[in-house]
């Protein structure tokens, strides 16, 4: 016998989102939208307290982070098995892409004094550089209850300015949800990204401290007698 995975009601396949969509177009005027709650996650990602800042801190380009086609917008992607939905009437206040982005770079700003974030044009002062790449970013019912927030990632740090890679990394975080409802859904997301935001703090913060160039010796310049 084979036992299909549960999933809940409020979950609407991906596939069908498009399809009926366009079924009910002509039917727009008539019928009133159903109604979306949004939500944010990572915004309790600085910490009050604030590490002073070493005297030479690492300083680090961070590359945009980037998450999969299917949940960079602003739709929350269930996953049971082989079939994927996103959960009805739940929407993300910005793209997850952005709301991911900034609660990283808050957590770098709040939690770590050995790290100093540069922009992006910033290049050839840095002496790393990171890219973050999530590869998954969803919400998976494999039995029937709480559902599990799941971040998979892979990180790769290179060295400036001889554009060496020296290390690779990969990340993953389950949170599960404490019961299932969106509410819950949402806070076990954002559980899940500060998680995920601390131990990529924790990885850069391990990184050595760069060792100053040395000054180069003033030459005497000789007496005129």
């Amino acid at each position: 016998m084979i036992r299909r995975a549960f999933t809940p009601a409020f979950l609407v396949p991906a596939v069908m989102a498009a399809s009926l969509a366009l079924g009910v177009g002509g039917c727009a005027l008539l019928s009133s939208p159903d109604p979306v709650q949004t939500y944010r996650f990572g915004a309790s990602s600085q910490s009050e307290s604030i590490t002073p800042v070493t005297a030479q801190p690492v300083a680090v380009v961070l590359r945009r982070l980037t998450l999969p086609e299917a949940t960079r917008g602003d739709r929350l992607l269930g996953v049971t098995g082989t079939e994927t939905a996103y959960i009805k009437g739940a929407r993300w206040i910005s793209t997850a892409e952005t709301l991911f982005d900034d609660s990283l770079r808050a957590a770098f700003s709040g939690q770590t004094g050995k790290v100093r974030l540069l922009g992006g044009r910033d290049v050839s002062t840095a002496d790393l550089v990171l890219g973050l790449e999530v590869t998954a970013f969803e919400v998976r019912y494999a039995t029937p209850g709480a559902p599990v927030v799941t971040i998979e990632a892979r990180g790769r740090l290179t060295r400036l300015p001889e554009r060496a890679a020296i290390e690779d990394r990969t990340f993953k975080v389950e949170v599960p949800a404490a019961e299932n409802r969106v509410s819950a859904i949402v806070r076990a997301y954002d559980a899940a990204v500060l998680d995920f935001n601390a131990q990529v703090v924790d990885w850069i913060d391990a990184q050595p401290v760069p060792t100053p160039a040395p000054t180069p010796a003033r030459t005497p310049t000789p007496s005129r007698g």
